[in-house]
């Protein structure tokens, strides 16, 4: 077997993972600093959050970039936002 993208690390996960990964590294009021979307900082939620970043290009970006981020190593205080 092939693999079809080799030099794509995103390849294979899925956006819930990444969204619950981030949410069990940071929690929500830690990743509402780093990445300030309404869906992080309001009521936030998996299923709201997913809601909005399969319809938000740019946001999803900025939470692919932090998860991407968190593998190599994750964030220490004070964060910068995305």
């Amino acid at each position: 077997m092939t693999q079809s993208q080799p030099n794509n690390p995103l390849h294979g996960i899925t956006l819930k993972a990444m969204v619950e990964s981030l949410q069990q590294t940071y929690g929500w009021d830690n990743l509402a600093l780093m990445i300030p979307i309404r869906c992080f900082q309001r009521d936030p939620s998996i299923k709201s959050s997913l809601t909005f970043l399969r319809r938000t290009p740019w946001a999803r970006a900025k939470v692919e970039t932090l998860y991407l981020e968190t593998l190599q190593q994750p964030r220490q205080w004070p964060f910068t936002p995305l």
